[in-house]
């Protein structure tokens, strides 16, 4: 993740913030294809965040023999 990159919290929050927008059916169609397009992108850094998260539980985990 990069200096500028959310932090998992951060997107999440923001993510819940476009749903809701999205599911209020009161913004404009160019308004809502926009928060959508932005909505990929935290949901992607999420994944990004969550998969990071699961390689270093990995990691951590004793080797089975």
């Amino acid at each position: 993740m990069t200096e500028q990159t959310p932090s998992y919290e951060q997107a999440r929050d923001q993510l819940v913030a476009i749903v809701q927008q999205l599911e209020s059916g009161n913004v404009a169609l160019s308004e809502a294809m926009a928060l959508w397009e932005q909505g990929e992108k935290l949901a992607a850094i999420c994944a990004d965040w969550l998969e990071g998260a699961r390689a270093r539980i990995e990691a951590a985990r004793p080797k089975p023999e």
